[in-house]
């Protein structure tokens, strides 16, 4: 599926199902819940904390999807086209930054 596919599908499924879309500031703390919810899972798979009984990994893609989710809606809600962000992004990383990661010592 494509990013502007994504979109338009989460659009239908929140005016089917969801009966309309959160405000944007109650989806901005919901993004924020998200990641925080994907950093308790890394903290614990691949940082020095330990899973509770009863938490495991399993939930990493899901955690990765809610947060592509709630980001769709606020994308939709603003009127950004996530590819064609995602796109002009990637061109200004690559200008900017084309040579400073090849030449950072830190990464070698």
């Amino acid at each position: 599926m494509e990013i502007l596919e994504a979109q338009k599908t989460i659009d239908k499924w929140i005016k089917t199902y969801g009966v309309r879309y959160f405000d944007e500031m109650t989806n901005l703390a919901v993004l924020m819940e998200e990641v925080g919810e994907l950093a308790r899972i890394f903290s614990r798979e691949f940082g020095e904390q330990s899973f509770k009984t009863g938490e495991s990994a399993e939930g990493l893609a899901d955690e990765m999807a809610d947060i592509l989710f709630v980001l769709c809606c606020l994308a939709n809600q603003t009127g950004i086209n996530l590819e064609e962000a995602l796109i002009k992004n990637i061109e200004k990383k690559t200008s900017r930054d084309k040579d400073r990661h090849k030449t950072n010592q830190k990464l070698k």
